[in-house]
């Protein structure tokens, strides 16, 4: 049987041309595009990752400028916690000032008022001078009168002048001797033993003899002293006391001869009393026979005492002494105190008073 032959169609073969141009065409358009839209995205990511490392840049440069804002004002805050501080210390030192101006305003006003004193007493001095001057000249009488053995005179140094003297005694233990060992052996001995020693007997004499020496129109006071100062008149601590022709001054003398010597010597005891006497005195007589063995305070036991400290004490207490009060020292020795001398040779020439060690046989 005979092939049959396939029949061409041009329709056919058109169509598929048309079909796969369009297929073509639409493939190409696409590929078109998506190149475009690779390079506007690349574009965009370029612009983008530009923006994104400028604002990065900007915010490094911003983080900078942050740091040293704080670096600074961490600076700004030192500086004013250190201005601060020296604004306290100047206002500090601005209130010390002023109080150093005010005390040094009220120490004025004191000296100057002390040195008004002085001068109202120095006055008084020289009209008294003139009137002892007078008296010598004329040939007056003493108030009281002492009568010793022989006929001997002593060139003292001593002169009870001034309108206001005080006698401080010393009534310790060691003046019933001049040996360590005869003091202890002696405040054992009954009291009339004790007021028949020797040394005490010549401290007696020598305040009778001081007394005697008063100007009838002075005042005075007579303490005697151990780790206290007592007056010997009871019932007239800080009192001025008149002369009254003699009559207080023997009754001042006669409670000295009865006073039994016991205890140490504080000789802080005597600058308290001074400074508490109002007005202070002219004239300023100690009769004692060392340096003290106690200091500011009381000792509360015995003890033994050296050299050394019986000297801080001496200093200690002759330095509260008011200033331009002559003190004459009549100085009885004591065995074993060799510096007793020259600290009250030394206190002499400070205050202006003298200092004497007198024979056993004086006055």
């Amino acid at each position: 049987m005979p092939r049959r032959k396939r029949e061409f169609n041009a329709f056919n073969l058109s169509f598929l041309d048309i079909m796969s141009c369009g297929f073509g065409a639409v493939i190409l358009f696409f590929v078109i595009i998506n190149h475009a839209q690779d390079e506007r995205n690349d574009d965009l990511t370029a612009d983008l990752s530009g923006e994104v490392n400028l604002v990065e840049t900007e915010l490094k440069l911003e983080k900078l400028n942050l740091a040293k804002l704080q670096n600074a004002l961490t600076e700004v805050e030192e500086e004013i916690v250190t201005a601060q501080g020296a604004s306290d210390r100047l206002l500090s030192e601005v209130d010390d000032t002023e109080k150093e101006l005010s005390e040094q305003d009220a120490e004025t006003a004191a000296k100057r008022e002390h040195m008004n004193q002085l001068i109202t007493d120095l006055k008084a001095l020289e009209k008294e001078r003139e009137r002892l001057q007078q008296l010598e000249t004329e040939g007056g009488e003493s108030v009281r009168t002492y009568v010793g053995e022989g006929d001997r005179q002593y060139l003292t140094g001593l002169r009870v002048g001034g309108r206001r003297i005080a006698i401080f005694v010393d009534a310790s233990a060691s003046m019933l001797d001049e040996t360590i060992v005869n003091v202890i052996r002696r405040r054992n001995l009954p009291d009339e033993q004790k007021l028949r020693a020797d040394k005490w007997q010549r401290v007696v004499r020598t305040v009778d003899w001081i007394t005697t020496q008063v100007p009838e129109n002075a005042q005075f006071q007579v303490y005697t002293f151990n780790t206290k100062a007592t007056p010997a008149l009871e019932g007239t601590d800080g009192q001025w006391l008149d002369v009254e022709k003699g009559r207080r001054l023997d009754e001042a003398v006669d409670k000295v001869r009865n006073i039994i010597p016991t205890g140490g010597t504080r000789l802080h005891s005597v600058t308290e009393t001074i400074n508490r006497m109002n007005p202070l005195p002219d004239n300023v007589f100690l009769l004692v026979d060392g340096l003290p063995t106690q200091g500011l305070n009381p000792a509360t036991k015995r003890g033994t005492v050296t050299s050394r400290e019986r000297e801080r004490f001496f200093y200690d207490a002759t330095a509260d002494l008011p200033i331009g009060v002559p003190v004459n020292t009549i100085l009885f020795p004591m065995e074993g105190d060799p510096k007793a001398a020259s600290g009250f040779w030394r206190l002499a020439i400070l205050s202006g008073g003298s200092f004497i060690t007198p024979a056993k046989d004086w006055p």
